[in-house]
């Protein structure tokens, strides 16, 4: 008899010919369910003459530590993916000089998101140029300020580009009724004997990514799977 432990393999592959297959790195779990809808014929009884199948729904979800833009994309948001990264700058520390301190990664600043003042944890307040005490203003990764406040510590958080380390999806360009599709496969083996689940058409519903203090990101991401072009809902073979 076939007997299962542990979380098993998750796959997806983009529907799109000779698409790259993707592994559900770190899998924590998965849950797969296929439900039916259920008519019930009664007379005069509490219970039912007749019971009938109505319509079916396949909906499953996996928790994963392990994800990369590509993946994302070609399995959830279906939209234009370029190489390249945007990173965070937080707290980088810098002392005011002549009015002005340049971030480290100044050639490739992207987004300003605040300075704050090291000694009282103040923020200072963005203008748009010329500012007072207290205040700061951005041109390109150089921040300025007034005079007032030379020889202060400064913390500036702000965003930088990089041309490598990942992918980055530019959100927001489908429009409605555009449809990521993928296979989705689970296969899990044990002493020999296995079991394998092929999914041919699937849609991602959700995708969650949830932070907490002192524990690790677990992205959770949930889909739903119909029939393909063929007619075909799948394939679920279990050993004997």
């Amino acid at each position: 008899k076939m007997i299962h432990f542990g979380t098993g393999n998750l796959y997806g592959v983009n529907v799109a010919a000779n698409s790259t297959p993707f592994k559900f790195g770190v899998l924590q779990d998965v849950s797969i369910d296929i439900t039916q809808n259920l008519k019930q014929l009664h007379g005069q009884s509490k219970f039912a003459v007749d019971i009938r199948q109505g319509q079916a729904k396949v909906t499953g979800k996996a928790k994963l530590a392990e994800l990369n833009g590509r993946m994302i994309n070609d399995l959830f948001m279906g939209e234009s993916l370029s190489a390249g990264v945007l990173m965070p700058a937080v707290s980088e520390q810098g002392t005011i000089a002549t009015n002005t301190v340049t971030v480290a990664n100044s050639a490739n600043f992207d987004t300003d998101l605040g300075v704050i003042d090291a000694a009282t944890g103040l923020p200072y307040t963005k203008v748009a140029s010329a500012p007072a005490a207290g205040q700061y203003s951005v041109t390109g990764g150089t921040y300025n300020f007034n005079t007032a406040d030379n020889g202060k510590t400064v913390l500036i958080d702000y965003l930088y580009s990089s041309a490598t380390g990942g992918n980055q999806i530019a959100m927001g360009g489908a429009a409605i009724g555009m449809t990521t599709k993928f296979t989705g496969i689970f296969t899990g083996l044990v002493d020999g004997k296995g079991v394998m689940l092929k999914l041919n058409s699937c849609v991602s519903s959700k995708l969650t990514m949830a932070t907490k203090k002192e524990d690790y990101t677990i992205p959770e991401f949930d889909f739903e799977a119909g029939l393909d072009v063929a007619g075909q809902l799948g394939v679920l073979s279990v050993s004997d």
